[in-house]
């Protein structure tokens, strides 16, 4: 199969997967509890690693910045500088890579596993859907999170930054902060929550869908993980582009 009909074909497959998703919200039955335990393994269990990213991403990021502001006579403004760049941009991708890696990895692996194993093939012989079942309540629960773990991970990006620029460059804490706020607009606080809903749908559907598409034993199961995490990420970069670039036309978010 060529490029382009694989491509075709993968769409298609990932558009059908979504849509019995969607269908499956609104009949019986739900399956409330295995939804709670996804978005606790998603929310509650990355927020280390998207804490650790997005303090040390802000930091980061007035490190570098500072210094090139001051020869320009405008450090007073690293703060805006750096809420900023995570709000609109670092904050969301980061965060979604992130949980690409370590929540997509792991929901293509548990699917792949229970593929080979013909897990699948039982639940299906007993009349449950696997797509109401352990599909829908991990693309929910991604749907829901991401942008929750998106906001924690803005909030300690800008602890960090703050916190070089008091102890590394001796910045005013309250300049820094009078700095944030007046450099955060309510539409780059709605462009940055927009981003990881989609983010956590492209994440969701694609490990799902190389999860339930494994073949070849147990082999398999690591070529879909190793898939699922690459084809995540490669799609988070490229929807970014997209939703900025339609962020900029409809809030006219792009201005520092």
């Amino acid at each position: 199969m060529n490029p382009i009909k694989k491509f075709l074909f993968e769409l298609q497959e990932v558009s059908l997967l979504l849509w019995g998703v969607v269908t499956g919200i609104f009949r019986r039955p739900r399956y409330l509890d295995e939804l709670i335990r996804q978005m606790d393994l998603i929310g509650v269990g990355s927020l280390p690693i998207v804490l650790l990213t997005g303090f040390f991403t802000g930091g980061v990021l007035v490190l570098q910045t500072f210094p090139t502001l001051e020869y320009y006579g405008i450090h007073s403004e690293a703060g805006r500088s750096v809420a900023v760049s995570l709000i609109r941009e670092l904050g969301p991708v980061l965060t979604a890579l992130m949980v690409s890696g370590r929540i997509g990895s792991a929901i293509s692996a548990e699917l792949g596993s229970m593929v080979v194993s013909q897990q699948i093939d039982a639940m299906r012989a007993l009349g449950t859907d696997p797509l109401k079942k352990l599909v829908a309540p991990r693309v929910i629960a991604l749907i829901v999170m991401l942008p929750l773990l998106t906001v924690a991970a803005d909030i300690f990006g800008i602890i960090g930054g703050g916190a070089i620029a008091n102890y590394v460059f001796d910045q005013n804490q309250g300049v820094f902060i009078a700095s944030v706020r007046n450099g955060i607009t309510s539409n780059d606080l709605i462009g940055g929550i927009i981003k990881p809903f989609f983010f956590g749908l492209v994440i969701g559907s694609i490990s799902c869908h190389k999860g339930l598409t494994t073949s070849g034993g147990t082999v398999g199961v690591g070529v879909s993980t190793i898939n699922a995490v690459v084809l995540s990420s490669i799609w988070v970069i490229i929807f970014d582009f997209f939703l900025a670039k339609a962020i900029q036309s409809i809030l006219g978010v792009g201005i520092i």
